[in-house]
């Protein structure tokens, strides 16, 4: 969600500096790169830690519910698309294609993103807060693939961070890369573009079928998800 298809990772970018200012602290930029697209949990890790704070769980909790508390007000003025992801949701929608929407974000927070975004492209929509472990665990990518009744080798996921990339692969997707906020490492079933613009759903079904290879399940059955 964030950083692939609403340009929302600015907007994390200044609720992190107001979370830095809270604590008492100024935000590098490596520990910045260092949280994108990571579950509450791991960020909050990372914060204390590079601030010296003692890991107080309830601390590190309260600190959390803070930061999408602050996030949740730059949502509601609004989120911008990411380029070509609108047109790309829209394709696959009109060529029936089943997708989930697979974010770290908790739910409180997605539901605000996906009133903007369009919760009927998705049919299922799997949040960081639902399951045992957020991203870089692949349990997101496991729960979605499950939702959507597919194997997760049949899947494609789309994915704009290193965090989230390794948790698609490791459920055993194929992984499209469009980097947003940080350069995301090449891998063997990882395709990086620049921009989604442009892809249709053929083009991402010809990415699929080049990454799963012989993994790849029975071309009459399989289905391509985001």
């Amino acid at each position: 969600m964030d950083g692939t298809l609403v340009d929302s990772e600015k907007l994390w970018d200044v609720a992190m500096d107001a979370l830095y200012d809270r604590l008492g602290g100024v935000l590098t930029p490596e520990v910045r790169a260092s949280t994108v697209g990571g579950c509450a949990e791991n960020t909050m890790r990372i914060v204390y830690d590079d601030l010296g704070l003692p890991l107080d769980l309830a601390a590190m909790a309260g600190s959390a519910r803070w930061l999408h508390d602050y996030t949740a007000g730059l949502f509601d003025a609004g989120l911008p698309w990411c380029e070509g992801a609108r047109e790309l949701l829209d394709g696959l929608t009109a060529a029936a294609v089943p997708m989930a929407l697979v974010t770290n974000t908790p739910r409180v927070l997605a539901e605000r993103a996906v009133n903007t975004i369009g919760r009927h492209y998705f049919a299922a929509v799997v949040c960081g807060d639902e399951v045992p472990h957020g991203k870089p665990a692949p349990d997101p990518y496991l729960r979605a693939a499950g939702l959507l009744e597919l194997d997760p080798r049949w899947c494609l996921a789309v994915e704009d961070s290193p965090t989230g990339a390794a948790a698609a692969e490791a459920a055993g997707c194929a992984v499209l890369v469009a980097p947003n906020a940080i350069p995301v490492p090449p891998g063997p079933r990882r395709r990086q573009v620049t921009t989604l613009a442009g892809l249709e759903p053929a083009h991402l079904a010809e990415i699929h079928a080049d990454l799963a290879g012989p993994q790849r399940a029975v071309a009459g059955n399989r289905r391509d998800c985001r």
